[in-house]
């Protein structure tokens, strides 16, 4: 018609628009197709789908209370870290025993003619007693100086003083074991190397060496014999842990529970000694100890332990 107003400009009113707005390429939107079933926007939803079945279930979805999981997770935690303390606690009870294997054989012992020589006139539990007396008096020396080291404890160097503690006693009361076997006539067979592990059998168990029975007598490091150290050194840790006091109370301390330990076990090894003495007139001179290559310097000990 002339002066209508062409298509393309006409203008569209409100429902106009809405209502093709409301019609999409297959037809009007949320109609049903017979075939098809509903269009995706009308069967959308956006609520929550929370009681599906076909997902995976989750420890929210479980219902488990936050506390629980949280009590969980610190249970696991401290497992975690309770496993970790005992890995580094074995390691160093095993590096502690090892060090103290290796030192075995470089302890000097002085042999039954060389006693004799330092201590004229003297029986065997004369001697003995000379000896026990001059081991704690080093002994309780070792700890002392610990306890001196640790007037300000220092944590980090806290293990390292208990270790450098626990080796020292351990070769003075090695040295004390092997020279009492000497003047009781009780002398490990074998060579050094065999002795030593015989010596440490005997530290370890606390007892001495029966070389009439193969079970007091180990020829080898196996694995008896080092967890058998292990323990004597956890029982040594625990024993030693005042030592560490603060303000010159661990020196003392120190030294009053070496000389106490030293003595100990001094006694029950030589109460084991007594029960296979060989008689002092019967006992002549044994053969002379050979010297270690690599002797330990324990110039205190043999002139602490003479007459």
């Amino acid at each position: 018609m002339t002066g209508s107003t062409p298509p393309w400009k006409r203008r569209f009113t409100k429902r106009e628009t809405s209502r093709e707005a409301d019609y999409g390429p297959d037809g009007p939107i949320g109609a049903r197709d017979d075939e098809r079933g509903p269009t995706a926007a009308a069967a959308a939803s956006l609520e929550p789908t929370g009681d599906r079945g076909d997902l995976p279930a989750t420890p929210d979805s479980a219902g488990t209370p936050p506390a629980v999981r949280r009590r969980a997770s610190i249970r696991d935690g401290a497992r975690a870290g309770v496993r970790k303390s005992g890995d580094a606690a074995r390691a160093g009870l095993t590096y502690l025993a090892d060090r103290i294997i290796d030192i075995a054989p470089r302890v000097p012992v002085r042999d039954l003619a060389t006693l004799r020589n330092q201590f004229p006139g003297l029986g065997p539990e004369q001697i003995a007693d000379r000896l026990v007396a001059g081991a704690a008096r080093a002994s309780a020396t070792v700890g002392a100086g610990v306890g001196a080291a640790a007037v300000l404890p220092v944590p980090p160097a806290m293990p390292t003083e208990l270790a450098a503690e626990i080796t020292g006693v351990a070769a003075i009361e090695l040295k004390l074991i092997a020279e009492l076997h000497e003047v009781y006539g009780r002398r490990p067979p074998g060579n050094l190397g065999q002795r030593s592990t015989a010596y440490l059998t005997s530290w370890s168990g606390e007892r001495g060496v029966d070389v009439t029975k193969p079970s007091t007598l180990s020829a080898t490091l196996n694995g008896p014999l080092k967890l058998q150290l292990r323990q004597q050194i956890m029982k040594r840790l625990v024993r030693d842990l005042p030592n560490l006091l603060p303000f010159m109370v661990g020196a003392a301390v120190g030294a009053v529970i070496n000389r106490r330990d030293t003595r100990k076990i001094a006694a029950r090894i030589r109460a084991s000694l007594r029960e296979h003495q060989v008689p002092w007139e019967s006992l002549g001179d044994l053969p002379a100890i050979e010297p270690p290559p690599d002797a330990l310097d324990m110039k205190k000990g043999p002139k602490e332990s003479g007459p």
